[in-house]
């Protein structure tokens, strides 16, 4: 079993290039369906995620390879609109080829997707909205069966809750619709707008991303495109988070500020000291931060729940005591009986997490409970006294680019054994 083995207590200091986001770059993959010709794909970070992602389309008829951060993609020949469950098990952002699929083949056969265990990701709203849309939905034995007998009907649409997912599988299963769709309260995120520059780049026409109502005019066809994705804002923060608990300075280059306004709000409240150019970051602690006292995970431009784990990590070292409260996803707290194994004096209750600060951290054996959390335990270990071991790191490796390297080369004392 794959390990990381973590020596605490060394102060990181460097620069670290940010790679492309995993957020981002799963729903335009499952985007490259929807092109005749041939897409290419650049800046994709190596995660177990894109890999998957690409299995599926070749499972789909494509012909998909990864080569040095970049994904070619060629849909021509895609005759498929079927996924096997074994794929759609492997992570949640498989839904995100429901849409896809439905626009390129009006069709599509698939069972619920897996990932991360976070409690209930319905997919309520996915359906709803596609359903408005002409998709009628037939459950047998665990998958759904959805056609559209051939054609997507083009409609307005308004979403209960701004749903990321929902957002893209409309605008992935609209591109193609012969007329307008409108979304409106649609996700603002900027993997949303990542999504239409890549749709635009290869001739469809969307637009308002970013805002609470995007509106995606179909178009007959696809041609090829060359696109980047865009840098991923919560790896970002999460190396913010490792750099300052253990009291170094460094800068992290390939990456948008604006897209982290209200973390990085949260840092400088917490006394953390930064420094902010176009496309990079410096940070500089003094070891001396303070607690937060109001963390509220919102959607976007809100504080993210995917930072939530790394900076409750960072705030069992702060100066007083830090108030989580955790509204987008009823399990988000699992990694709290990890850190807790780590000497971390975390109490939850219901939503709202209380976490006492300048806890005295001390390695310990811990296990990975997803994605997210497993980097709250890595930004912890660099902090504790003595030697880390955490086991589950194919949860990392869903999101995190080979995360044991960037932190070595920021001066961490960190290995992967066993894979």
């Amino acid at each position: 079993m794959t390990k990381l083995i973590i020596n605490g207590e060394k102060k990181l200091t460097g620069t670290a290039k940010i790679q492309g986001s995993k957020n981002s770059v799963l729903p335009i993959l499952a985007g490259t369906i929807l092109c005749n010709g041939e897409c290419i794909i650049k800046n994709c970070p190596d995660l177990s995620d894109v890999h998957d992602a690409i299995e599926i389309l070749n499972n789909l008829g494509a012909m998909a390879k990864f080569e040095n951060h970049t994904v070619i993609v060629n849909a021509k020949n895609i005759k498929g609109y079927e996924i096997p469950d074994y794929l759609m098990r492997k992570m949640r952002s498989s839904i995100m080829f429901l849409g896809a699929i439905l626009g390129r083949m009006k069709m599509a056969k698939i069972s619920l997707p897996g990932g991360c265990d976070l409690g209930s990701r319905p997919i309520d709203l996915h359906i709803k909205a596609l359903s408005k849309m002409g998709i009628t939905f037939f459950d047998e034995h665990g998958y759904l069966n959805c056609s559209s007998n051939g054609t997507i009907t083009c409609e307005t649409i308004n979403l209960a809750f701004p749903s990321v997912g929902a957002t893209e599988n409309i605008i992935l299963a609209a591109t193609l619709a012969n007329g307008d769709t409108i979304i409106h309260n649609a996700a603002r995120e900027p993997e949303i707008v990542d999504l239409q520059n890549f749709i635009c780049s290869m001739g469809g026409k969307v637009k308002g991303a970013g805002t609470d109502t995007i509106i995606i005019s179909g178009v007959p066809s696809l041609s090829s495109t060359e696109y980047t994705i865009m840098p991923d804002r919560i790896v970002a923060a999460s190396y913010l988070c490792a750099i300052a608990i253990t009291g170094g300075t460094g800068r992290l280059t390939n990456i948008n500020p604006l897209h982290l306004s209200s973390f990085l709000s949260l840092i400088t409240d917490a006394d953390i000291k930064i420094k902010l150019g176009k496309d990079f970051i410096d940070i500089t602690n003094t070891s001396h931060f303070t607690a937060l006292k109001d963390i509220r995970t919102m959607p976007y431009p809100g504080f993210p729940t995917d930072i939530q784990p790394p900076l409750m990590a960072l705030m069992t070292k702060a100066y007083g005591e830090s108030v989580f409260i955790e509204t987008i996803f009823d399990n988000r707290y699992k990694h709290i009986a990890e850190l807790a194994r780590l000497g971390a004096n975390i109490k939850v209750q219901g939503k709202v997490a209380l976490v006492e600060g300048n806890s005295n951290l001390s390695g310990a054996r811990v296990c990975a409970t997803d994605l997210r959390g497993g980097a709250a335990l890595v930004i912890s270990a660099l902090a504790a006294k003595g030697e880390t071991i955490i086991e589950n790191v194919f949860h990392i490796d869903r999101g995190y680019d080979k995360i044991e390297k960037t932190l070595f080369n920021l001066g961490a004392d960190i290995k992967r054994v066993g894979g």
